[in-house]
């Protein structure tokens, strides 16, 4: 058997995670996407990169998607008894639209698009089924908040187990959201890095709660008022506040003006979980230094096109 001869584009979504309450369990896929396209070639390695990380394209073997690639096919020929290795060479062309370090699921997108990838090129790339497929993304970017909604689109519930990550797809009933996107970047790991090791239970308890009413407001399309209640945090928000103050502040602005307002992921980006006919209302309310993007739920996750 020989490695896949044409090239695989793959079109992933960004996603946003914890939508308030919901940490690192709840996430949602956005349409916006990332274009990867994945050639096996006679020898070399080749990078372009389009727009988002049109600097990281000097990478190498070191570029993300590349070490996702290889892990993959390390991954399949382990699963298949194959003996197959790595291919000759590859050629990499990204056209990246979701912005980096801004909490909307850039490095998911890109995990997953090389898994899938992968799973494509590779002529065993079958046995790499959607379980494996989450889990696998899981292990490389270290959580499935974001990965499980890129992977199944729609709104997903994502915990692990003693036996791997899993998974729960549901259909959202919000119609668009808006994301206002500063230009400022927060690294992940600086925003987790604010996290206590411990909180009081009454917070705990509260986002139990809140993050419940949340999957029913997102699922049963209980409207603004609902939604406002469902995504209030005492979890994570509050401590990020000191790496993301202008977010910190136009969240609380929104919601005192009635708009279901969180930090998008580990931030700084502000979604707004508000329906079609209050986008403009919202929009109005904020000033300079943001990229507007109302964008709607993609109910469909990573995929090779028809």
């Amino acid at each position: 058997m020989s490695w896949a001869g044409e090239p695989v584009l793959v079109h992933a979504p960004a996603t946003s995670a914890n939508l308030g309450p919901g940490f690192d369990s709840l996430g949602l896929a956005l349409s916006l996407h990332d274009d990867v396209e994945v050639q096996v070639t006679a020898g070399g390695l080749e990078i372009e990169v389009e727009g988002e990380g049109a600097e990281v394209a000097d990478r190498g073997e070191r570029h993300l998607i590349v070490r996702v690639l290889r892990r993959a096919f390390e991954e399949i020929d382990g699963l298949a008894g194959s003996d197959l290795g790595q291919p000759a060479g590859l050629r990499l062309r990204c056209r990246n639209r979701i912005p980096h370090s801004r909490g909307l699921g850039s490095s998911s997108a890109a995990i997953v698009a090389g898994v899938i990838a992968a799973r494509h090129l590779h002529p065993h790339g079958r046995v790499l089924d959607d379980d494996a497929a989450l889990r696998l993304a899981t292990e490389i970017e270290g959580h499935p908040d974001n990965v499980a909604p890129c992977l199944a689109g729609g709104l997903t519930v994502a915990w692990t187990t003693p036996d791997g990550p899993r998974l729960v797809r549901l259909e959202s009933r919000v119609g668009r959201v808006v994301a206002f996107v500063p230009d400022r970047r927060v690294a992940t790991e600086q925003a987790r890095g604010l996290l206590p090791a411990t909180v009081p239970h009454a917070d705990a308890a509260a986002n139990a709660g809140r993050a419940a009413l949340l999957v029913a407001a997102l699922t049963g399309g209980l409207g603004d008022d609902v939604l406002l209640d469902a995504t209030e945090d005492r979890l994570h928000q509050g401590y990020r506040a000191p790496a993301m103050p202008e977010s910190a502040e136009l969240v609380a602005a929104l919601r005192a003006e009635g708009v279901p307002a969180v930090i998008s992921g580990a931030g700084p980006t502000v979604l707004a979980l508000t329906a079609g006919d209050r986008i403009d209302s919202t929009t109005a309310k904020v000033g300079n230094g943001w990229h507007i993007h109302p964008l709607d739920v993609a109910p469909r996750g990573a995929r090779v096109p028809d």
